[in-house]
């Protein structure tokens, strides 16, 4: 059947029209469309169109141009495999026997027939892997006709690699049913090619051949071919390769794992008698396994192994003195296979044989420890095994902390002998025991408490081990308990300093003593060191005491013998080495005594003829003297860089000068065989001599970087470089190697340097391992462009231990212990004499920069004659070595010249010096040895940015030149990357110039077919195309396309059929920096990605196939690029299938793949994390726990969920509490079922409350499944990940918090308050786990549940709090907080959650709190005293500083209940007793706060303080940073509750802040009264605390600031009331203080938010009320100058407010900063307010300025817009008050009324221009002034008259406004009040008279509309006005109004009788009398009408009331008040 159009069909003609280059795209193109075709297809769609497939398939396999290349073949093979594992098996039988007969027709070996045949031998092998099963009766012709193709294969590599392949995949398939002969002749080629092929490829493939052989069938279960296997495995492990190592290790341990059981063998059915070869003892000596008797019993032997005889297998070969180093690393990788294999449980189980057989087997074997180099690499990988494999990959939790305890009690305990049974173990097993307990204990961290107590004694016995190494490690061990279990601490410090004493004083009785002593002192530095890293737990006496013990014992051993001296000098040196890690706080004080030691140390040497009459031993003595007090030169300079004054440095200087004359002046004969001669039976004067070189160049290092200016250069005149030089370029200046590595190299059969495996290397440095060259001091964390290249994982540390011939170890420079980063065992420190030049090439790196030129070309000139030595010709070893330590000095000293590390980067910019370097590197750049070669080509590319253009210009040329001339492969790909790297280094925009021609000569070298030049040159192109940026942007289409190209040809990968190439290819694939390659184009594309169809298409392609690689750097580098693809086109992508991809690749075993998965994650869920997790595949989440699980530090899964959340923990809050809480009962999957062990202590507090031990079983039962049996097979996620989860739990807590903080509401908080239960279930379950740090976090949920729902009441029992019915458990939850296994921390949490709980109001009944008041009262109790033994519950022995912590812990709890009592009036009783005593101590507290903050660190000048006063005293500045921490966290809080108390005017507070004694008051409510106390002097704390606060606003945000911003707010309101006048008195008004404070408040104002401006506004009205200026008499203009500047300051931070909020206030009329919200205008109102009530106490002086300023404020904001609505009406009540305080003033009441004539004029002209309506604020503008204009005139007492033509201009414009109907109701409310003020004033009379005719006119003018009725309103005006009128003036006032209501009432008709009988009711009511002569002067035509009017307002009246009856009284309040 054909297949729809939508199926791919290649067009032959199309593709063979095209040129070579385009064929090979068009037909990966074609090939990937097919593949990706064929992969989409279902079940039937492979049915139905498999003919035609198959066809298409065929005929692409079978074409003759383009021949199938690797990349083609692989998708054939795909396909193949699709359409026949998936569809129907019709053409299974027809397609396998097509390609057998591709296999098998004829035997030619040409280039087209080969290739045919391998395209058909890998696609036969994945039709069997997909469809075997189908076709098992074809196996045996396929099988056979592969085994017959291998002979014709002879020549090429890559089929005989496919055909093992292939047989492998079909061995996998149908092994079960291949025939005897077939599976026999497998076995047999395998066997045969698999140790003896010359291609790797092969070899490899035929150990993956074996291995599938020997997993998939039983057939060679036997003794015989396990032997054979077993000798094949031996031979191939002894590979140059390590992927033939690994590959034969995995085939050897696959092998063994499969004969594994721990079952007897006699449970085996069906053999007559079985040969038990397993029942071989443990450790027997046999090498080989016992042969049976009968040959003919070989075949019905099954070989079953126990673990210790599987084991026993590997250790017989490793331990051959004949065993090559490689073949040892293969052995390794295989002992880390078997360890991945075997099931959990067997390893758990079984995990101290493992320990033993490695330990005593291997290690402690005399062939492995009679080489040094053996020993260390054994050492070496035992660790991997142990520590890697076992201790991080396979076990569990659980299983670590039963490997820990086993070794503990099991090895550790066994030192030294006690049961005669239990054998002690060899100092070579010890050491490995503990460098596996310290990785333990490492990854356990705190869980390690468990088995703390153990562990304590068993390290503190093995410390006195006689080995040395024994004791360093031990040491180590030690180091790392104590970090891990800081509780520890103390107790082992005390221990070992009592042991040292004790030693030190049986020194004499030479019973091992001074080992003994070394061990303890060491031990006691290793941990003396970590106090600084764990301040809580170290103890400032131990620390005193050991430095006391250190000086008395240099003081007294001159009067010992010669080694007793020796070992009290060491002591006391490593003693004092160890304290220098404390820091320069505590080494300050001593600084003069230690140099004054130091220089009796390290004294001039002594004239040459007294050096000669020296003994051995005495040269032995002084050098070891000065490498001992050397070492603690380094310490102190390590830690304490900021004490390195000039004076100290050239002191320094001077003594190392003094030690390099002292070592010029030793014997020349250094070794001695006459032990008594030597000084330690193992240390020659050779070694001493090597010690004393390395401690002086590592100081004169650390000295050089960091001198300050002016004491360095003392050091560069010395000959430092000269010295450095010799060291470690000096042809004959090294130790001698191992005599058989002389031996070889002088034969001529030296091959490589880095094979020589002798622990010295012709004195090679060790800096230098593969591509890897160590950081120097201070060099930046750079993105390395090598990155990419670099393989991680056990069996990379496995291989990476043959790449150079050095192994370093702790023991090589115990320094280590407290100098170095113990975490990396790579920087482990080598041998001395390797050191020597380690150290020496930093000091020339650092120093070569800084001296002048002349002396740079001399050295560069000694240094070039070392290197053309003619002695180095005979000696290629030495040769090799110093080429590369010369190599890795210019390479370092030019990293610092071009400033990539922190030291000075002086200048090397001289023509001279540049031309010797350069011919100097060039030799390096074309050197065969490549890992010489890339150290090479980095520092030509360096010289080049740092000589400049020109230089650059010909270096490229000559690299040029090179390339075209030299034809070497080394050569030319050495000037590949040297171009590369120059085009890297110097910038795309500085070499932008020559990129056209590097980049084609770099083409031209991609597609040489020579292994080593192509891969160099793809990755100098990579960095060519990184380094260039968007230039390259016009080179990317034909450099991908070449890329395209390149990838398929088949003379760029490891399957070709050389020999040669395919071994260099499988060393570094060309297929990784192909895919490197391309993920460099994609970010030089970047956007444009978007709009290149083609480009984008083929980089799509091409990572599509590289994702069907099997190369971990391949998949890695496809994984980049598909994350940056990602960014740059995501709309181009298949979203979902990327996440898919990344989700699988979460779970590789390949750490650096999935790195790049998380890192992948990571960009994708920044963007948006739910569409993440809809597009992944189930158990998404699960996985990404798991994968935190099995690397808990990994910060990039940390980072991925820490984004998750905060995204969408708002939107999904109740779904992240479920997370959160499936992670706590998460249980890790394993292997196997595991029976029940003995268990640890149970997690479970022991509970006192019987109601909570259901709960507290239910949490458990639902949170901490690691109490679900071990029998079910499960065990918890790591503690690590479980406190993770809650420190999750903790964010969202954080995050609504701050949305609330914003929003008000947020429904996130009502979901946490749905399930408030679990929240505490979770939070209890942590509190009462076993683990500190996850304890703490569960009180830290506690603190906030109770803080976010406290005060939320019970939805079913609102008169409830709804966290009543928890006070069990939270109670409970608290308990274990103040154990004696507790924590500071933890106490101190608990005694935070202890005050919230009270503070919260839950229970308020004192009685009813219980425990919790209890606890907090008992801890008040404990730390008011100044007791020397502070503890809180049964938390005792708290050093110093956690002490501190807890008391601050305490005070502040108690703080937090003071200031909640304000509002929560329980509180007061509950506060009651104690008040008294808290106040002197949190002022107290307070003022040590302070004295910490502020005194300065004692100045070095003034000479150390005297050691008469106490520890604590002498020590403080030691502490000084800690302490701070505890204080700042709680000042806060201290400073509040003052606060809160002087605010309440409490009597007892003030004679505390006085610092008065008395004793505590009956209660804490007593007020003094209302009367403010004023002082001139402030009471005694008050510059404390307003130091404090004052400190806390200046400090800019960050690690020294006091407080964080969010903060400000509440130290603001604090500062208020602290500047209370009863409490700062009059010290705030001083010069100083006082402008400091101003240009606070300045910044403070104009940076924060409005809240904060409102508090500075109330602080700066409070100080002008309070202000001496304020509340003195006036007594004279002269003596108030500094009064009113500070006055007019306070006014202005009140106006630089109110400018910020209103426009038009600055000058610049700038729009307002912020919004006029409803806070903005409050903040409005209280500054105007402010600034009234200041007017009203300045001094009459300044009085005026002031008023001027505030109606200019009024008239602005009455003149604006936008403040028309809101503030005006707000601000008019203020301006009545303001007017009226002016009016009431006696004093320059003239000039008060200019003031408010000229404020009436700015008024008028406000409405004026408002009266034009051009806006729409207009016309409330026209309201606005009418009414602000009244209250001018009528607020106190008026004195402007309607004289005043402003006031006349303003009365006639009300008057018109009464004809406006829009403003007419306001202008008659405005006359009302004009009129009807009392008393008037004759102004206010004139202002009447001016008015009353325009009234009378108005009112009886009735022809216009009055809608508003604006003449009702004037005519009550009117009568209000008579009958408040005097007795005398009511007469001619009634006579003229009572017309007036007539006429009106007469002209508008009976609709106003009604208002106008009212009217004149009042006036008849005024006064009778008056009114009745007036009536009677009238007509009896206006009486009647009057009297009508009367009548008819009567009716209503009377109507009304009528209605009314029956109705109940109601009271109408009056709900419009007019306006």
């Amino acid at each position: 059947m054909r297949p729809g159009s939508s199926t791919p069909e290649l067009d032959l003609k199309k593709l063979q029209s095209l040129s070579l280059e385009q064929q090979d795209l068009y037909l990966l193109t074609f090939v990937s469309t097919l593949t990706k075709h064929v992969q989409s297809l279902d079940a039937d769609g492979c049915t139905a169109q498999q003919l035609y497939l198959k066809r298409e398939l065929m005929q692409i396999l079978n074409m003759s141009e383009p021949l199938p290349t690797r990349v083609i073949r692989n998708n054939l093979g795909k396909c193949f495999a699709h359409i026949l594992g998936r569809g129907d098996r019709k053409l299974l039988f027809e397609t396998v026997k097509d390609l057998v007969d591709i296999i098998s027709s004829g035997k030619s070996k040409a280039e087209g027939d080969m290739r045919t045949k391998h395209a058909a031998v890998y696609c036969l092998g994945d039709v069997f892997a997909a469809a075997g099963d189908s076709a098992i009766g074809l196996q045996p012709i396929t099988c056979t006709a592969l085994m017959k193709l291998l002979k014709v294969a002879q020549n090429n590599a890559g089929v005989r690699a496919a055909i093992f392949n292939a047989l492998a995949k079909i061995c996998k398939t149908v092994a079960s049913s291949m025939d005897e002969t077939t599976l026999k002749d497998a076995w047999k080629y395998a066997n045969r090619y698999a140790p003896a092929d010359k291609s790797a490829l092969v070899q490899i493939a035929a150990s993956r051949c074996l291995k599938a052989l020997c997993k998939y069938t039983t057939q060679f279960n036997n003794v015989n071919d396990f032997e054979t296997l077993k000798t094949t495995c031996f031979k191939t492990v002894d590979s140059a390769s390590p992927a033939v190592r690994q590959t034969a290790a995995e085939c050897l341990a696959e092998a063994l794992v499969q004969t594994h059981s721990e079952v007897p063998i006699r449970d085996v059915p069906n053999i007559k008698k079985p040969r038990r070869t397993n029942t071989k003892k443990i450790g027997a000596d046999d090498e080989e396994i016992q042969r049976p008797e009968s040959p003919s019993l070989k075949k019905s032997q099954i070989l079953v192994f126990s673990l210790p005889e599987m084991l026993k297998q590997l250790s017989t070969f490793y331990v051959k003195s004949s065993t090559s180093n490689r073949a040892r690393a293969g052995l390794a990788v295989c002992y880390s296979r078997i360890f991945k294999s075997l099931n959990v449980r067997t390893v758990e189980s079984m995990y101290l044989k493992i320990v033993d057989h490695l330990t005593v087997d291997v290690l402690s074997h005399t062939t492995t420890t009679s080489n040094r180099y053996r020993l260390l690499s054994t050492r070496k990988f035992v660790q991997v095994a142990l520590e890697d494999v076992i201790g991080q990959n396979v076990l569990g939790e659980s299983g670590q902390l039963d490997a820990a305890r086993s070794l503990i009690n099991e090895t550790l305990k066994n030192y030294p002998q006690v049961i005669k049974e239990r054998p002690e173990p060899s100092k070579y097993a010890l050491v490995a025991v503990l460098s596996a307990l310290a990785s333990l204990i490492s990854t356990l961290g705190s869980a390690s408490n468990a088995f703390a107590d153990a562990c304590r004694d068993a390290l503190l016995q093995v410390l006195q081990h006689p080995s040395y190494t024994v004791q360093i490690y031990t040491s180590y061990c030690l180091r790392t308990f104590t970090l891990s279990c800081p509780q520890q601490l103390l107790p082992c410090l005390t221990v070992c300093m009592n042991s040292v004493n004790r030693e030190l004083n049986i020194l004499t009785t030479g019973r091992n003593s001074p080992r003994r002593c070394i061990g303890y002192a060491n031990g006691l530095s290793a941990m003396l060191s970590t106090a600084p890293l764990q301040p809580l737990y170290g103890s400032v006496d131990v620390n005193s005491r050991v430095l006391s013990l250190a000086t008395g014992l240099l003081k007294s051993s001159g009067k010992s013998e010669l080694r007793i001296s020796g070992t009290q000098i060491q002591v006391a040196w490593i003693l004092i080495g160890g304290l220098m890690s404390l820091g320069p706080n505590f080494v300050k004080i001593h600084l003069s005594q230690l140099l004054l030691l130091w220089k009796n140390a390290l004294p001039k040497p002594l004239a040459k003829d007294n050096t000669s009459q020296r003994s051995y031993l005495e040269s032995s003595f002084l050098a070891h003297v000065r490498e001992c007090a050397l070492g603690s030169i380094l310490a102190f300079l390590q830690f304490n860089s900021r004490l390195l004054t000039v004076d100290v440095s050239k002191r320094i200087a001077q003594m190392l000068q003094n030690t390099t004359a002292f070592l010029k002046t030793m014997p020349t004969k250094k070794t001695s065989d006459d032990i008594s001669q030597r000084l330690a039976p193992s240390l020659q004067l050779l070694d001493l001599d090597l010690m004393v070189q390395r401690r002086v160049l590592q100081c004169y290092t650390k000295l050089v970087n960091l001198s300050p200016a002016g004491g360095s250069e003392a050091l560069l005149q010395s000959n430092l470089l000269t010295l450095a030089v010799s060291f470690f370029a000096d042809p004959d200046n090294y130790t001698p190697s191992s005599l058989s590595t002389s031996i070889a190299s002088s034969a001529g059969s030296f091959d490589t340097i880095w094979d020589v495996g002798d622990n010295c290397g012709f004195g090679v440095t060790g800096l230098v391992r593969g591509f890897d060259v160590r950081k120097l001091p201070g060099q930046q964390e750079g993105n390395e462009q090598d990155e990419w290249m670099r393989e991680f994982g056990p069996e990379n540390d496995i291989s990476r231990v043959l790449l150079t011939p050095i192994c370093g170890s702790l023991e090589h420079d115990s320094l280590q212990l407290y100098l170095g980063d113990l975490g990396n065992l790579e920087v482990l420190p080598d041998p001395p004499a390797t050191e020597v030049v380690n150290i020496a090439i930093k000091l020339f790196a650092i120093a070569f920069p800084l001296t002048p030129p002349n002396i740079q070309e001399s050295i560069l000139e000694q240094i070039a004659t070392f290197l053309s030595a003619g002695s180095l010709q005979r000696d290629p070893g030495r040769k090799a070595a110093i080429n590369i330590n010369v190599a890795t000095a210019l390479f370092s000293t030019l990293k610092v010249a071009v400033k990539e590390t922190q030291s000075p980067p002086g200048d090397i910019a001289n023509p001279a010096v540049e031309k010797l370097m350069q011919e100097i590197i060039r030799a390096f750049v074309i050197h065969p040895d490549q890992y010489l070669r890339s150290i090479g080509y980095q520092s030509l590319a360096r010289l080049c940015n740092s000589a400049g253009n020109s230089f650059t210009n010909a270096e490229i040329k000559y690299l040029v030149d090179t390339i075209v001339e030299n034809r070497e492969p080394h050569a030319r790909a050495g000037c590949a990357m040297a171009l590369g790297s120059i085009h890297s280094q110097v910038g795309g925009m500085a070499a932008g110039f020559h990129l056209k021609t590097i980049l084609g000569i770099l083409v031209s070298l991609c597609n040489d077919p020579h292994p080593t030049v192509h891969f160099w040159a793809l990755e100098g192109l990579a960095r060519v195309a990184d380094s260039a940026g968007l230039t390259f942007s016009g080179y990317v289409s034909s450099t991908l396309g070449m890329l395209g190209q390149l990838y398929v040809a088949d003379t760029h990968n490891e399957e070709v059929g050389s020999v040669a190439t395919s071994n260099l290819e499988l060393e570094l694939s060309t297929c990784a920096v192909i895919a490197r390659s391309v993920d460099s184009l994609v970010n030089v594309l970047g956007p444009d990605l978007q709009d290149m169809t083609k480009s984008r298409d083929l980089i799509l392609t091409l990572v599509d196939q590289f994702q069907r690689e099997g190369n971990a750097q391949v998949l890695g580098g496809s994984l980049r690029c598909l994350e940056h693809f990602s960014v740059f086109a995501p709309g181009y992508m298949v979203f979902d299938d990327y996440v898919i991809l990344l989700q699988k690749d979460l779970n590789s075993e390949v750490s650096q793949i999935r790195d790049l998965a998380i890192d992948g994650l990571y960009m994708l869920m920044k963007r948006n994390s739910e569409d993440v997790v809809k597009a992944a595949d189930d158990g998404f989440e699960d996985q990404l726990w798991l994968a935190l699980d099995a690397n808990p530090s990994h910060e990039g899964i940390r980072n991925v969920i820490r984004n998750w959340l905060q995204q969408t923990c708002l939107t999904e809050t109740a779904r992240w509490l479920q997370r959160c809480q499936a992670v706590l009962a998460m249980t890790r999957p394993r292997a196997m079922e595991t029976p029940s062990t003995a268990k640890p202590k149970s997690a479970m507090p022991e509970l006192q409350d019987e109601e909570v031990a259901g709960f507290a079983a239910a949490s458990r039962a639902g949170n901490d499944d690691g109490a679900v049996e071990a029998g079910s097979g499960q065990e918890p996620l790591r503690w690590q990940v479980r406190t993770f989860a809650m420190s999750c739990l903790g964010a969202i807590f954080t995050i609504i918090t701050r949305d609330l903080s914003q929003d008000g509401t947020s429904p996130a908080q009502s979901e946490l308050q749905k399930r408030v239960a679990e929240l505490i279930r979770m939070a209890f379950s942590a509190s009462t786990s076993n683990v500190v740090e996850l304890r703490v976090w569960g009180l830290k949920i506690i603190d906030s549940v109770l803080k976010m729902f406290g005060k939320t009441p019970d939805p079913d029992f609102q008169e409830a709090p709804l966290l009543e019915q928890y006070q069990a458990q939270i109670s409970s939850a608290l308990t274990p907080a103040f154990a004696a296994d507790s924590s500071p921390e933890l106490a101190s949490e608990a005694v935070n959650v202890c005050a919230a709980f009270i503070a919260t109001g839950i229970v308020t009944d004192i009685d009813r709190m219980g425990r919790i008041l209890k606890t907090l009262v008992t801890a008040l109790e404990n730390f008011s005293t100044d007791s020397e033994v502070a503890a809180i519950g049964d938390l005792k022995g708290l050093s110093s500083n956690a002490s501190v912590m807890v008391k601050m812990a305490v005070f502040s709890a108690w703080a937090e209940l003071q200031v909640s009592s304000i509002e929560q009036t329980y509180l007061v009783d509950v506060l009651k007793p104690y008040i008294g005593t808290l106040t002197p101590l949190w002022l107290a507290s307070l003022r040590e706060f302070a004295r910490l903050r502020f005194e300065p660190d004692i100045s070095m000048s003034l000479g150390p303080p005297s050691l008469s006063g106490s520890l604590d005293s002498i020590y403080s500045a030691l502490n000084r940073e800690t302490l701070l921490g505890f204080y700042q966290d709680s000042w806060l809080k201290l400073v509040d509750a003052i606060a809160s108390l002087i605010e309440q005017d409490s009597e007892f507070v003030f004679d505390a802040l006085d610092g008065k004694e008395r004793d505590a008051p009956a209660t804490n409510d007593h007020s003094k009264g209302n009367d403010i106390n004023y002082r001139d002097e402030p009471v005694a704390f008050f510059f404390v605390l307003f130091g404090i606060a004052f400190e806390a606003l200046v400090a800019r945000p960050g690690s020294d600031a006091l407080a964080i911003p969010e903060q400000t707010l509440e130290i603001l309101q604090a500062l208020k009331k602290i500047l209370h006048p009863s409490v700062s008195g009059h010290a705030i008004y001083r010069d100083v203080i006082f402008s400091e404070t101003m240009e606070l408040f300045d910044r403070l104002v104009l940076t924060e938010g409005l809240d904060v401006q409102g508090v500075i506004v109330q602080i700066a009205r409070g100080l002008c009320i309070a202000h001496p200026s304020a509340t003195k008499s006036q007594s004279g203009n002269e003596d108030l100058s500094e009064d009113i500047e500070q006055l007019f300051e306070l006014t202005r931070i009140i106006v630089l407010v109110l400018s910020g909020l209103l426009p038009n206030l600055n000058e610049a009329k700038q729009p307002a900063y912020y919004q006029l919200t409803d806070e903005a205008v409050a903040l409005v109102r209280t500054s105007l307010s402010a600034l009234v009530d200041a007017a009203e106490v300045f001094p009459s002086i300044i009085k005026t300025d002031l008023h001027a300023c505030i109606m200019n404020i009024f008239a602005t904001v009455l003149s604006t817009a936008s403040c028309q609505a809101v503030v005006v009406p707000l601000s008019l009540p203020i301006l009545k008050r303001f007017i009226t305080s002016i009016s009431l003033s006696s004093n320059r009441s003239s000039e008060n009324l200019t003031q408010v004539q000229g404020c009436l004029k700015r008024f008028l002209s406000i409405y004026l221009n408002a009266q034009k309506r051009e806006t729409e604020a207009s016309l409330p503008c026209v309201k606005n002034t009418l009414l602000a204009s009244t209250l001018l005139l009528t607020s106190g007492t008026n004195h402007l008259s309607a004289t005043e033509p402003v006031v006349a201009r303003f009365l006639d414009e009300v008057v018109d406004c009464l004809n406006d109907r829009m403003t007419a109701k306001v202008a008659a409310n405005c006359i009302r009040s004009l009129l009807v003020s009392t008393p008037k004033t004759p102004s206010d009379q004139t202002i009447a008279r001016h008015l009353l005719p325009h009234l009378i006119t108005f009112t009886t003018t009735t022809l216009p509309e009055d809608p508003e009725c604006a003449r009702s309103l004037i005519s009550h005006t009117l009568a209000s006005y008579v009958t408040a009128l005097p007795a005398h003036q009511k007469l001619p006032g009634m006579a003229f109004i009572l017309p007036t209501l007539l006429e009106r009432a007469n002209k508008e008709g009976e609709c106003t009788w009604k208002e106008t009988s009212a009217r004149l009711l009042e006036l008849a009511a005024s006064d009778q009398g008056v009114f009745r002569s007036v009536v009677g002067g009238m007509t009896a035509e206006q009486k009647g009408f009057m009297e009508s009017v009367v009548l008819k307002g009567r009716e209503n009246v009377v109507e009304r009331e009528e209605e009314e009856e029956g109705q109940e009284p109601t009271i109408a309040l009056r709900m419009n008040f007019g306006g």
